[in-house]
């Protein structure tokens, strides 16, 4: 963050300091919420968690070397503290209680909020920090990575890791930004209309990518057309003398144009893209080959990642860089050489024992799952190794999530993956699973299991050298002990 003194700081999130010997001290460092994480010229944040409260970690925190604690109470050691009646802070959304934990914990992330909106904007004044913005029911994560290896040729890019774009993820990692920042490439998810909007007056964007429209948390939208309208907030929060990056070959994203002040950009296969994909082809580990055209030229592009969907993703952070300054050469380089950055997506590595992982486990919806299903056979067909789908449920789909469900199990067979693995015993697994027995002709094609240590148990059982196993299911299922297992990289953990 931009340094600021405890005064100003609290100044920004409508704050008292309490047990503040200095004003003004600066906090030159970041803000961290693991006491254990804290240096020299941080910023504490307390906040209270199912099994610990962060308060009560503020005096270890100052002693490692935290210049203050922002806090929802007085802590004994110095302090901004926030009170949870003060009601929502403007440029958030969150509303905020008026008692218990709840109302503390909102109160600090609203406050959170307030820190990195004026910081990032201090940045942009001050350094010309630009922010990317990216949004879509599928990709995010993929896509961010690739941004950010596409523009680290140009400057220092700070982005979340993994997926940490939550209420606290997203305001924390505008909080890495610094002075010397060039670029700051930021994941904007969304459970509802309004909330991509908010994330947006936190940290204003000057590009915004929108990947695509699917059914991901469609039980809570309630409909694609609602989904639409929530991706949409990303564009219409750019201004004039921005970017929108939108996909041409989803009618949904690309009819975003009319809601945008900015410049856009089409990229896709399709051929109005404006930064276009052809010859498109997958190798043997399903890494994707095309040539990618913009503005009358060409060139050959090979990714290193896997699966054909991270084409539209690639040409997505292509159009960014080259907004940014990067010319078509060191684009096509840098798309080549990124690797997969975020763990638990697209993670394929092979074991001791010769068998094929393909750990993309973090998370799950109709439209990531029926993506990674085709790598999974374009990896082991055309060697004829043996593959197996080991899937779990996909969550907040709403009345469609056994139709959903049943769609998936039909497709894996009409892939032809060898064997399915459904894990699970509420509805949403046995329509997976019985999707598969109707559309199967022998009967065999899936096996349904209670439970992660079934599922493991099966695989010990019958998986051989060359064969290839995909492991994928919602968060919530924790599908990764499968994979880690598989791996050896659960050794000694309890991750199930």
């Amino acid at each position: 963050m931009i340094e600021m003194t405890l005064r100003e700081i609290a100044d920004v999130v409508g704050g008292e300091l309490h047990d503040v010997p200095d004003p003004q001290a600066l906090v030159t460092g970041s803000v961290e919420f693991d006491s254990r994480r804290i240096g020299s010229g941080d910023l504490f944040l307390a906040l209270p968690g199912a099994n610990s409260d962060g308060h009560d970690y503020a005096a270890k925190a100052v002693a490692s070397g935290a210049v203050a604690v922002l806090a929802a109470r007085p802590v004994g050691v110095p302090a901004i503290v926030v009170a949870p009646n003060l009601g929502a802070v403007p440029g958030t959304s969150v509303a905020l209680s008026h008692d218990d934990s709840v109302g503390s914990g909102a109160a600090v992330l609203a406050a959170l909020a307030e820190l990195a909106r004026v910081s990032t904007e201090r940045l942009a004044e001050r350094t010309g920090l630009t922010v990317v913005g990216v949004t879509g029911s599928s990709g995010k994560t993929s896509t961010k990575d690739l941004l950010a290896a596409v523009l680290a040729p140009l400057g220092p890019v700070i982005a979340p890791p993994g997926s940490f774009n939550s209420e606290l993820g997203h305001p924390w990692t505008a909080l890495r930004a610094g002075l010397d920042t060039k670029f700051l490439a930021l994941e904007l998810s969304a459970r509802g209309v309004g909330h991509i909007a908010a994330a947006a007056r936190v940290t204003p964007p000057r590009i915004g990518v929108v990947l695509n429209v699917g059914t991901a948390h469609l039980g809570e939208f309630g409909s694609r057309e609602a989904i639409a309208q929530a991706k949409g907030e990303l564009v219409e929060a750019l201004p004039a003398e921005g970017l929108a990056v939108l996909n041409a070959d989803d009618p949904n994203v690309s009819a975003m144009a009319s809601r945008t002040k900015a410049r856009v950009v089409k990229v896709g296969l399709s051929g109005d893209a404006d930064i276009r994909a052809t010859d498109v082809i997958t190798d043997d580990q399903a890494r994707a080959h095309f040539t990618m055209h913009v503005a009358g030229e060409s060139i050959p592009v090979q990714l290193a990642v896997h699966g054909e969907h991270q084409v539209g993703n690639a040409l997505a952070a292509a159009a960014v860089a080259l907004e940014c300054g990067a010319d078509l050469a060191t684009v096509a380089q840098a798309l080549s050489g990124a690797t997969a950055a975020s763990v638990r997506r697209m993670d394929v590595s092979t074991t001791a024992a010769g068998v094929t992982v393909i750990n993309d486990s973090y998370n799950a919806n109709p439209d990531s799952v029926r993506a990674a299903l085709k790598a999974l056979v374009t990896l082991a067909k055309p060697t004829n190794r043996r593959s197996w789908a080991v899937l779990g449920e996909m969550g907040e789909l709403g009345d469609t999530s056994v139709i959903e469900h049943d769609a998936i199990g039909r497709l894996a067979v009409r892939l032809d993956v060898d064997r399915l693995i459904v894990v699970g015993t509420g509805r949403p697994s046995h329509g997976m699973h019985q999707g598969a027995v109707m559309e199967g002709s022998w009967g065999e094609e899936s096996i349904l299991v209670p439970d992660i240590d079934a599922a493991i148990a099966l695989l010990d059982d019958e998986i051989a050298a060359g064969d290839v196993v995909l492991v994928k299911a919602s968060k919530a299922v924790g599908l990764w002990a499968v994979a880690e297992h598989l791996t050896g990289a659960a050794e000694g953990n309890s991750a199930r």
